[in-house]
């Protein structure tokens, strides 16, 4: 590896862009340290010594789905116990008791893939919620959720991002995307959209000028290859339309899933994977970190494998708690901050677009 580490070294100072084969390498290798500088240096020279956060709290409008994905331990069936939907008046009077405390700067919404909840739910949704808190983001619906919203309205991938927008969308979140591998993704989540048609409606996004996130899910077996091809599907994606904010990658995280005999990623897969892919997704400015799935510790460590995005408080999160996640369900902005200056970094508080916070 030292010889091919030289010459990724050589590009990555020469700001050359990694090949596919750069890339595999570097997930092969064993010389945490080492990936780990380099990342921390790419990354410096494009945020410079700053770490990004935003104020936002989770809606997950509920928990009914149609996928089943089988690891994804949210979802319930329309008859079981535990399965909800909040109405849109829910939504308001969470957010207006939440908001009174936190100061909210975005709203993040997920959820299930209900099966009889009609369009016009949705689009009173996003309305609703900008007209009552118009200085707040709304960043909103997967691709898997627009392309639910396409059929069941029969309305274009298109028209239906033009309406969300017009009733205030402004960003759409990463999720989704899995791994794009048509093998994994059969196994995985086989009713869910294709990785083709995931990154076809994100295009369409971006013409429109809405914004959006890139994500991966690891830890489910993939082959180091499935996760090179599917960073370099996002970054040629990224060279068509220059749309994605930023790149997540996700823990899988095991606990009440339905794929047995599995285990949580390892601390050093999870520093590999930020520092990867800060130094292959070129054209993407921010990497985000996610303390739900590393745990705030790991997440603080990775500031320096190539992270410049803890994301946000997430207060009231729960897709991942309930697949198992211990830590925190929201975290306040004061341990945030003091996360990311004990990291030797400086706290930089965002809006969903990457505009600091006023």
């Amino acid at each position: 590896m030292s010889n091919r580490f030289d010459l990724i070294k050589e590009k990555v100072y020469n700001n050359i862009r990694l090949s596919e084969e750069d890339a595999l390498s570097l997930f092969k290798s064993t010389d945490l340290l080492e990936i780990g500088a380099l990342a921390d240096y790419k990354n410096t020279l494009i945020n410079e010594n700053r770490v990004y956060y935003i104020v936002n709290i989770h809606v997950n409008y509920t928990n009914i789905c149609s996928n089943k994905c089988a690891f994804c331990a949210f979802y319930r069936k329309d008859a079981d116990k535990d399965a909800y939907t909040l109405t849109i008046p829910n939504i308001i009077d969470y957010i207006r008791t939440n908001q009174a405390s936190n100061n909210f700067k975005e709203v993040h919404i997920v959820g299930g893939l209900h099966p009889s909840l009609p369009y016009k739910y949705y689009a009173d949704m996003i309305y609703s919620i900008k007209n009552e808190f118009p200085g707040i983001s709304v960043q909103a619906f997967t691709a898997v959720e627009i392309d639910h919203l396409s059929k069941i309205s029969g309305l274009s991938i298109e028209k239906v991002l033009k309406d969300m927008k017009k009733r205030g969308l402004d960003g759409i979140p990463g999720g989704g995307a899995e791994i794009f591998n048509p093998a994994i993704r059969k196994r995985l989540c086989p009713d869910k959209i294709t990785g083709e048609r995931w990154l076809q409606i994100h295009k369409a996004a971006h013409k429109l000028g809405i914004s959006s996130n890139a994500s991966m899910l690891y830890g489910v077996r993939e082959t180091h290859m499935d996760r090179v091809m599917h960073l370099s599907s996002l970054r040629k994606a990224q060279d068509e339309s220059n749309g994605f904010k930023s790149f997540i990658p996700f823990a899988f995280q095991p606990k009440n899933s339905a794929i047995k005999n599995s285990c949580h990623t390892t601390g050093y897969d999870d520093l590999k994977i930020i520092a990867v892919s800060r130094l292959f997704l070129d054209n993407f400015k921010h990497i985000k970190t996610f303390f739900v799935n590393l745990g705030v510790n790991l997440a603080q460590v990775s500031l320096s494998f190539g992270a410049d995005d803890f994301d946000g408080t997430l207060i009231k999160e729960k897709i991942s708690h309930t697949a198992g996640s211990l830590t925190p369900a929201g975290i306040k902005v004061k341990t945030v901050r003091k996360i990311i200056e004990e990291a030797g970094k400086i706290p930089t508080e965002r809006d969903t677009l990457y505009n600091l916070a006023a």
